[in-house]
């Protein structure tokens, strides 16, 4: 939501500042997703050692995510800025490009407080624990909408910023959320058992392996996912400002549908995970399917959504006429890779349970830029599709990745034994 209020009130000052936010998030949304996947190895680790009543594993858990995610928070920084300089040379117009750098610079470094945020909602949610996260979520948000209002506009006797306020705002807002949600964990009662989690020092090398070898594949699906919809963003770019804007704004509401999977893809992760330290493979099967299925129910709903307000939805981001006429052309397209969009995420995060994350990333990489991106390029520029033939090829992509991952999580989870049960 914080990248929807950003769009939106974005949009309200032009086509072109919207198009550069685009760019400028293609750069900060491949890295960013990359360490959020990184964080990802918490939960189904803490949720295993909730199962087995094992207290300290999920201490060591916290401790090494802790120091893990705060450093790849600060390498991935780095790394943006290290690459700001290839920017120019994108095909993109000029003009959104100068007004995507110094919003990018801005933008950079929240990913350091946003990993400090994902450290303990990772571990909070391992635990059963998810209301808090959202609380705190809700009111970055807040401050976000009244910081934009203020920064992007001028109001209140605030500098008019355009869209670097945009860019403060989220920054600021980022840093109140992960600071909010690690006084959280240190201060409430029921993690005071924890609390030598957030002590340094004394790391074993053996679990910051396996942390590793969970997270950095976790973090490379992202990185296939979102680079993949980061790649469509610059090629849109070469089509012009109008289609770019218009992905941009299809993009960002087929966002909201993903993230209402996308959080009980983190209920799989920890339901798995329970049910796998407690070696209970029947509720372990039971839970995945049924989420499977209401994924698919709600986003049935959303598809409709979609549908209905075509042309309503995307005018609320941005009025000028030609591009709510493409953004609802490419609505129709995101309606129908809803179902397999929430079934992919919320099976994705199934398997994380499940600690296997090595053999979806590689069908991740298969389904987007072995068969989606070549599909929607070829439809764009050889078949004249423009901006519809490339999000065709994203529809291929999605569902090619969820048909793939339901049947690897019912050959794996079918086959699951626990030989010392017998």
């Amino acid at each position: 939501m914080t990248s929807v209020a950003d769009t939106v009130m974005i949009g309200w000052t032009g086509s072109t500042p919207l198009a550069a936010a685009a760019f400028a998030n293609t750069f900060f949304n491949i890295p960013l997703f990359f360490c959020v996947g990184i964080s990802y190895a918490i939960t189904p680790l803490v949720a295993k050692a909730i199962g087995e009543n094992n207290t300290s594993d999920a201490v060591a858990v916290l401790r090494h995510g802790l120091i893990i995610n705060l450093t790849a928070g600060i390498l991935v920084t780095g790394f943006i800025f290290s690459i700001r300089p290839l920017m120019p040379f994108m095909g993109q117009p000029e003009e959104v490009v100068q007004l995507a750098l110094p919003y990018l610079d801005i933008i950079a470094p929240a990913i350091i407080p946003t990993m400090l945020f994902q450290t303990f909602r990772q571990f909070t949610e391992g635990l059963h624990h998810t209301r808090m996260a959202m609380v705190i979520v809700i009111l970055s948000n807040l401050l976000n909408i009244a910081l934009n209002y203020l920064l992007i506009f001028g109001y209140v006797g605030f500098p008019e910023l355009g869209l670097n306020g945009a860019g403060w705002a989220t920054l600021i807002s980022r840093i109140f959320m992960g600071v909010s949600m690690a006084w959280y964990v240190w201060a409430h009662a029921d993690f005071r058992v924890y609390r030598q989690g957030f002590s340094f020092g004394k790391y074993s090398r053996l679990l910051t392996s396996k942390m590793l070898h969970i997270g950095i594949p976790a973090g490379t699906q992202f990185i296939f996912e979102a680079g993949a919809f980061g790649f469509s963003s610059i090629m849109m770019g070469w089509i012009g400002t109008i289609p770019l804007a218009a992905h941009h704004i299809a993009l960002n509401l087929a966002t909201i549908s993903y993230m209402t999977t996308s959080g009980m893809g983190a209920a799989a992760t920890i339901k798995v995970g329970y049910f796998l330290g407690k070696r209970d493979k029947s509720n372990m099967r039971r839970s995945a399917f049924i989420m499977f299925a209401m994924a698919a129910a709600i986003m049935a709903v959303w598809a409709s959504i979609f549908l209905v307000g075509r042309f309503y939805l995307p005018s609320l981001y941005n009025g000028e006429i030609h591009v709510v006429q493409m953004a609802a052309s490419l609505m129709i397209i995101a309606a129908f890779f809803q179902l397999s969009d929430g079934v992919q995420v919320v099976c994705a995060g199934a398997l994380r349970g499940l600690q296997d994350v090595k053999i979806p990333s590689l069908l991740i990489f298969c389904a987007y830029w072995v068969i989606s991106l070549p599909i929607g390029g070829l439809l764009a520029f050889q078949f004249d599709l423009g901006a519809e033939g490339i999000w065709i090829g994203l529809l291929s992509g999605l569902t090619i990745t969820a048909v793939a991952m339901v049947y690897r999580f019912h050959k794996l989870s079918e086959k699951l034994s626990f030989p010392s049960d017998d």
